[in-house]
């Protein structure tokens, strides 16, 4: 754990470099992905040798991370900083140095809590159980959740007809944010698979830290704290769709005569 801190320390510690560079700090969304990708490589290698139980988690990620980096990559390349560093940028006259410490290394460090499955299962000593495999079935079942949901909104977004309105089908008409339910998903799994290979209570920590990134913190009260400003439509979905876990979808309320 101390040996891969140091490691994603460096690569975060290079992309902000670019990021510099670039003048655009968001470029750390892309990394976020690979960056469990790289941890569980890392920690693959250490191990001697490298059970089925990593080797599978390690294939997971390294899917969700090339899939997830490939979407953000083509999303916000050439397109801008996104407007959460804006903001921040705005209000910090020494954001590039800032944004090492603010964004980059806290990035990091939440990587490195967030992979304690990883380590666990790299660190076990136990076989692989059914446990493990129903893990990586839900690990790999967020995984695909979140692809879908993704490429349902950026075939929405592709649409000049559909400029600003809200995206309320497929996926998106049983959840709000059908994406980040995948990704809690995924991490379930691993989760799992960590306590699968004897690791402690704690290692679920690190899933439990994802959870609440993506509910509380940078996911969906981040975005659902503006977005009825830009979509005032937004307000009769949030009546009628789940905000997190897929649901069946609500009436619309009467209006009164």
């Amino acid at each position: 754990m101390l040996l891969s801190t140091g490691l994603v320390a460096v690569c975060v510690f290079l992309i902000w470099l670019i990021s510099i560079k670039m003048r655009d700090a968001s470029i750390a969304d892309i990394w976020w992905g690979p960056g469990f990708a790289v941890i569980a490589w890392f920690a693959w290698t250490q191990a001697n040798p490298a059970s089925l139980r990593l080797s599978l988690i390690t294939i997971v990620l390294t899917l969700w991370g090339l899939r997830l980096s490939t979407f953000m990559a083509r999303r916000n390349l050439g397109h801008g900083e996104d407007r959460r560093y804006q903001a921040m940028r705005g209000d910090s006259p020494h954001f590039w140095w800032v944004s090492l410490f603010q964004v980059f290394f806290l990035q990091g460090a939440l990587q490195v809590v967030v992979a304690l499955p990883i380590f666990a299962a790299a660190h076990s000593q136990t076989e692989l159980n059914a446990w493990d495999m129903v893990g990586v079935v839900i690990a790999l079942s967020g995984v695909f959740i979140e692809a879908v949901a993704d490429h349902q909104l950026k075939q929405f977004k592709a649409n000049p007809s559909n400029q600003g309105q809200v995206m309320d089908s497929g996926l998106w008409g049983y959840s709000r944010h059908p994406n980040y339910f995948g990704n809690a998903v995924l991490w379930l799994g691993v989760g799992i698979v960590g306590i699968a290979s004897g690791g402690p209570v704690w290692t679920f920590a690190g899933p439990a830290i994802m959870w609440f990134l993506l509910l509380k913190v940078s996911g969906v009260s981040m975005l659902e704290s503006t977005i009825t400003k830009r979509r005032p439509a937004y307000r009769d979905y949030m009546t009628e769709v789940s905000a997190f876990i897929p649901w069946p979808r609500k009436a619309p309320p009467k209006e009164n005569p």
